[in-house]
């Protein structure tokens, strides 16, 4: 099998690592090499910060470059943008509709860009926007958004969904098992 990229990127804080550890031990059980490499930028500030998987049969170096992504998994409107380039032709971004402003719209120097979504979509990216905010909520916390992105994500798999459930069950602490599986199954019903 060929090589194949994630990209999952959002704001230091909303829980980029734990999404990118539940994806490799899903790979790593179906018998995929895969390499991840984290950067974290001024992630404990509310900077950007960028995972990158990448899995296949055999895999050399963790980085996706430009035009590589099958996927990017934006946990912010901006930040789907900012990767966005990441995106193979024929990829897929897929994001939650939460506004997370950044520092120079919080000081006024600049204002959001409201609709960087449609903007995208002109252009001809496959954009799935999702509510996660409002459906990790729902599964009993605003934390589980990036598991409710995850959920999104493996409708495009071909993973039986209890395997999903089997290496979240292996990735999250157990007294937050429940809720992350709530929230998952709320991700992954959202698309249907």
């Amino acid at each position: 099998m060929e090589t194949k990229g994630i990209v999952i990127c959002g704001v230091g804080g909303q829980g980029s690592l734990l999404a990118s550890k539940l994806l490799g031990r899903v790979l790593v059980n179906e018998g995929y090499d895969i390499k991840v490499s984290e950067v974290h930028g001024m992630s404990q500030r509310g900077g950007s910060v960028i995972t990158y998987v990448r899995y296949g049969d055999k895999v050399y170096s963790p980085v996706v470059q430009s035009g590589e992504a099958e996927f990017v998994i934006s946990f912010e409107r901006i930040e789907a943008a900012r990767y966005a380039h990441l995106l193979k032709k024929g990829g897929i971004i897929i994001t939650n509709t939460q506004r997370v402003d950044p520092m120079p719209v919080i000081t006024g120097a600049a204002q959001y860009p409201e609709e960087i979504l449609g903007e995208l979509t002109a252009k001809g990216v496959q954009v799935e926007a999702i509510d996660a905010l409002t459906l990790a909520q729902e599964a009993g916390s605003a934390k589980a958004v990036n598991i409710v992105l995850m959920g999104q994500l493996a409708r495009h798999f071909h993973i039986d969904y209890d395997k999903w459930i089997a290496a979240l069950e292996q990735t999250v602490k157990p007294k937050f098992v429940e809720l992350n599986k709530k929230a998952f199954r709320l991700g992954y019903e959202s698309g249907k």
